[in-house]
């Protein structure tokens, strides 16, 4: 091919040179002739038109020689059984339920605050306490009154079983002293009030009410303790899934701010859809050993939503559809060393993940699938296969 395109140049070459014997084309431009200069172009163009010609022409002889050089170059794959797993992406938010405001139970004057910000205390610790107007002193009184009415009691129930006494004098020293006992009950729960304990163990997160600052019950707040080991990530999930997201599903949690990734479950799903976004709340638990996450920290989740052990998957940039909407691909036929046929296959998809599919029928373990020049191909056509 090189040859013939060479002795054609040649040619034209010489037919330019006998041309050039009798004018150069520098001369005819020299010449300032609009009609010779017009003329000598339109020559050139004609030789180069003729020359395309038979390019063309040659090229098609060597095709139909050897047309091994116009197959088309196809790479290929085997289709082979593997582990396919759906997943849905979703965003979610860190939560405890460790994480509250906590208000006094009875109105006074904040007398003291036993804790510093970012203090750790243990369930039951002291974080404040409230001048009780003088319970403390009521209380300390009738602690000893019930002293005396308990020993009061004692002494007429010996009697009484000494038969000693009447019936109504133990009945009277037993009253009061249940009714003193009661009272005494009560007044310490009325002065427990007064004393501000830690709910669980955690941190302190914040101190907002001061020493000297007169607080209402149930309504100041007096400091924030939050507890960084029971965490879990709250998600809505779309009502779709509600059947394939549930508990025990393998989840995918990552937090970019920390670039920290690890597997996990989702722990709890809900029994309510949102019927303002169609949605149900699911939760997954999370160890928090460094104690690095924080509640409302964001995070991105895969959710394993479907799985099938034994799929056919494939690129889903080979897919190609016809005329009635059906989806296909190439597989080889008659492989002959790196020669082969593309055959075309009709195929049904299930679930998509990235930039693979998944195959449900039409392909079968041990198929040869066109990948790379797959849509260059036709249905019956010769290719060469090439490997890398």
């Amino acid at each position: 091919m090189k040859k013939i395109i060479t002795l054609l140049t040649i040619s034209v070459l010489l037919t330019s040179c006998a041309d050039q014997k009798r004018e150069t084309t520098q001369e005819v431009i020299a010449s300032e002739n609009a009609e010779a200069i017009q003329k000598r172009r339109d020559k050139i163009v004609l030789q180069q038109q003729e020359i395309n010609t038979q390019i063309k022409a040659l090229d098609k002889a060597l095709a139909a020689l050897s047309p091994e050089e116009n197959m088309p170059l196809i790479t290929s794959f085997t289709a082979n059984n593997k582990v396919f797993k759906h997943y849905v992406e979703l965003q979610g938010s860190v939560e405890t339920d460790q994480n509250i405001l906590i208000t006094p139970e009875m109105g006074g004057v904040l007398k003291k605050v036993h804790v510093t910000k970012g203090q750790r205390v243990k369930k039951g610790q002291l974080l404040a306490s409230i001048d009780d107007g003088g319970m403390s002193q009521s209380l300390a009184q009738m602690q000893v009154q019930v002293s005396l009415a308990k020993t009061t009691f004692e002494r007429q129930e010996r009697l009484w079983n000494q038969n000693i006494g009447s019936e109504i004098q133990y009945l009277q020293a037993k009253t009061a002293y249940e009714g003193q006992l009661n009272a005494v009950n009560s007044m310490e729960q009325q002065v427990a009030k007064a004393s501000i304990k830690a709910p669980f163990s955690g941190t302190i997160d914040d101190i907002i009410t001061e020493k000297g600052n007169v607080v209402a019950p149930g309504q100041t707040p007096i400091l924030r303790i939050v507890s960084l080991e029971n965490m879990y990530v709250k998600t809505d999930v779309p009502e779709t899934y509600i059947s394939s997201i549930v508990a025990g599903k393998q989840v995918e949690v990552s937090f970019p701010v920390l670039e920290e990734t690890f597997m996990a479950v989702v722990s709890q799903t809900g029994n309510f859809i949102n019927p303002n976004n169609r949605t149900f709340r699911a939760e997954i638990n999370v160890e928090n050993t460094k104690n690095n996450i924080k509640p409302n920290l964001t995070s991105r989740l895969k959710i394993n939503d479907y799985t099938n052990k034994n799929a056919i998957v494939i690129p889903q940039s080979i897919i190609s559809e016809n005329a009635a909407g059906e989806q296909y691909i190439y597989v080889l036929k008659q492989i002959n060393n790196d020669n082969a046929v593309a055959s075309r296959v009709i195929i049904n998809t299930g679930k998509k993940q990235g930039d693979r599919i998944e195959v449900l029928s039409g392909l079968k373990q041990g198929d040869q699938i066109i990948e790379e020049g797959a849509r260059s191909v036709k249905d019956g056509q010769a290719v060469k296969i090439i490997t890398y």
